[in-house]
């Protein structure tokens, strides 16, 4: 038997003992080091909702994982019993429309950890397939490689806005997806990142994280000469808030022919239209990720990103509700994390 932390309903999670799950064909068990908490988890918790995605039985949250690889199912070769890995959570059919074109993301039938009706990591065994565990080395610690996720959020969008040596960007909102596109952004060579937020302990972070220059968003007009006068225009807008002032202000401080890409998940919002047309701007959705976690997974280990930074608090199981909740607590956390094999 494992132990699995439950939602059984907004704001009341519960322990059980499951059964431990057993690896099937082309599948892993994968034993849980480490989970981090993310936006998602907390919106679940506070709402049993994401938009359209809605909990109708009890879910077990957690999708940004790392562990050991503890059993495998027939056919598996690699990665070998003992293996620690970066758990990508996501499993597609393989068969649809976009997976046949690389898009496995984006498939239909797609079972994501942490997404109703599938459950998540907070449990001390997980089962994925095979090619979605990842290997990590040792550079990585288990906090770090359960970390990768959230990169891969990061990289996925700093490819969709092809930010390269010389590109002016705007970061806006720099919560802890913020942090990582701005991590990313400077990695690919851009030669200015300016990331704008409400909150100056959040400024803060970003300046320490490597930000150019930060801007205080809690006036439009104040926050939008301020990027004038620290970036010129943007090039590319990475948008990790989804909410409407902070989407406003980033429009406005484009560049003609500029990239906006929407990283952020909110309710529905309007984009200045006139603007849009007028310079021509290329505004992309981003989804989760493909194909990255390799990368992300070397860039992680040359150093170039901070994760183990990112960390702020570790919890045991028992304590799933503390790290949902410190956010809350404490306006400088980051990433809680969640280690279900530790008493």
């Amino acid at each position: 038997m494992q132990r699995v932390a439950v939602l059984t309903e907004p704001d009341h999670v519960v322990l059980e003992d499951r059964e431990v799950p057993e690896p099937g064909p082309g599948q892993v068990q994968v034993h849980v080091r480490a989970v981090s908490v993310c936006g998602s988890d907390v919106h679940y918790y506070d709402h049993g909702r994401i938009g359209g995605f809605v909990m109708h039985a009890p879910l077990v949250l957690g999708h940004e994982t790392s562990g050991v690889v503890s059993a495998v199912g027939p056919g598996v070769t690699a990665p070998a019993v003992g293996t620690r890995v970066a758990v990508e959570p996501q499993a597609e059919c393989g068969r649809c429309a976009q997976c046949r074109q690389g898009r496995y993301h984006l498939c239909p039938d797609i079972a994501f950890f942490a997404t109703p009706p599938v459950d998540g990591s907070f449990a001390e065994y997980v089962v994925v397939p095979a090619h979605r565990a990842h290997p990590v080395p040792d550079a990585l610690s288990d906090e770090a490689a359960a970390l990768i996720e959230p990169l891969s959020v990061a990289l996925h969008a700093a490819a969709k806005a092809d930010i390269g040596p010389g590109s002016r960007v705007l970061v806006s909102g720099a919560g802890p997806v913020g942090l990582l596109c701005l991590q990313v952004a400077l990695a690919r060579g851009a030669s200015a990142v300016v990331v704008t937020d409400v909150m100056a302990l959040r400024r803060e972070a970003a300046a320490e994280y490597g930000a150019t220059a930060t801007v205080d968003a809690n006036d439009h007009e104040t926050g939008l000469a301020a990027v004038g006068r620290t970036l010129g225009q943007a090039d590319v807008v990475l948008e990790c808030t989804g909410v409407q002032p902070a989407i406003d202000l980033a429009v406005a401080a484009t560049a003609p022919a500029a990239t906006v890409v929407l990283v952020g998940t909110g309710a529905t919002v309007t984009l200045p239209l006139d603007v849009v047309q007028a310079r021509e701007l290329v505004v992309k959705g981003t989804f989760r990720y493909a194909h990255v976690y390799p990368a992300a997974i070397d860039l992680a280990a040359s150093g170039r990103i901070r994760l183990d930074d990112m960390v702020t608090s570790h919890h045991p199981l028992e304590d799933a509700v503390g790290a949902l909740l410190a956010a809350r607590r404490d306006p400088m956390a980051l990433k809680a994390v969640v280690h279900p094999s530790r008493s």
